[in-house]
């Protein structure tokens, strides 16, 4: 039998090696779409109404005849571009407030932090659900209000990584050189606290995937006739039992994307972590 580290080292690469392969395919798949696609995904093909899959159509069609495959490929682009920028604006907006609410303290931290606690006190999902309601349901309107909702845990985070940095002693030699405190945030706190924010980012996109998949298929999300995992399932439920590839395959592509960002995540999380190199 392995040793225990070297079990733990194996596990840790393969799902290092699984999650970068899933996120790399999904990625590549979503960025050539107009080179893979074997139609546009809008294209009718009114004499093809809920074919089957087959030599033409990959992945079958739907109930007006468009290519589920070039939608699945089109509607992959939607959801990562939407994970990437709703996460970008919450590891942005987390990661600012959390390294002036580390370094600065006394009644900075406190106000920054009991806002973040009552922003927590609203579940995330309902308060996306509340704000789209009242907005158009565009893809920019659901990337920002994704991120503008999601950005506490990274807040959180960045802060407890900055409370323990600012008291080592390379900070306090900057403050005795006099180094300006914008200087010591972002040239000597952020690059040192950016392992946690990267594992996080890494996990979020994976949220953000689910939340806007979860927004199209209650149709609150990305409109038809715009090709999305979510609205593609909201098209595929009418028919599931007649045409279940129409909800299979949007389904199985989320399922995988989602798999594949949560062992990318866990895998970085695991490599960072000191406790686990100890032995």
């Amino acid at each position: 039998m392995l040793p225990l580290t070297i079990r733990n080292l194996l596990g840790r690469n393969l799902m290092l090696i699984l999650g970068s392969g899933i996120v790399l395919a999904m990625s590549l798949a979503a960025l050539l779409a107009p080179l893979i696609a074997p139609f546009h995904p809008d294209a009718l093909h009114l004499d093809h109404i809920l074919e089957p899959p087959s030599s033409r159509f990959w992945l079958g069609t739907d109930r007006l005849g468009r290519d589920v495959f070039s939608r699945l490929l089109f509607g992959g682009r939607i959801s990562l571009w939407v994970g990437f920028v709703a996460v970008g604006i919450s590891v942005s907006i987390g990661t600012t407030l959390g390294l002036i609410s580390g370094y600065f303290r006394s009644w900075v931290d406190e106000c920054i932090m009991r806002f973040v606690d009552i922003m927590l006190c609203f579940p995330s999902f309902f308060l996306i659900l509340a704000v789209i309601a009242f907005l158009e349901p565009s893809l920019a309107n659901i990337m920002i209000v994704i991120g503008l909702t999601s950005w506490m845990g990274v807040t959180r985070l960045v802060r407890a990584e900055t409370l323990s940095l600012r008291e080592r002693d390379f900070i306090a030699a900057a403050r005795l050189a006099g180094t300006s405190s914008h200087r010591i945030l972002v040239r000597h706190i952020l690059p040192n606290a950016l392992a946690p924010v990267l594992i996080t980012a890494t996990l979020g996109i994976a949220g953000a995937i689910l939340t806007e998949s979860s927004l199209s298929f209650l149709g609150l999300g990305v409109q038809p006739p715009t090709a999305s995992w979510g609205n593609m399932l909201m098209d595929g439920k009418a028919v599931i039992s007649t045409a279940p590839w129409l909800s299979l395959y949007p389904g199985l592509a989320i399922l995988v994307t989602v798999l594949g960002y949560n062992l990318l995540g866990e895998s970085l999380r695991d490599y960072f972590d000191p406790r686990l190199h100890t032995r």
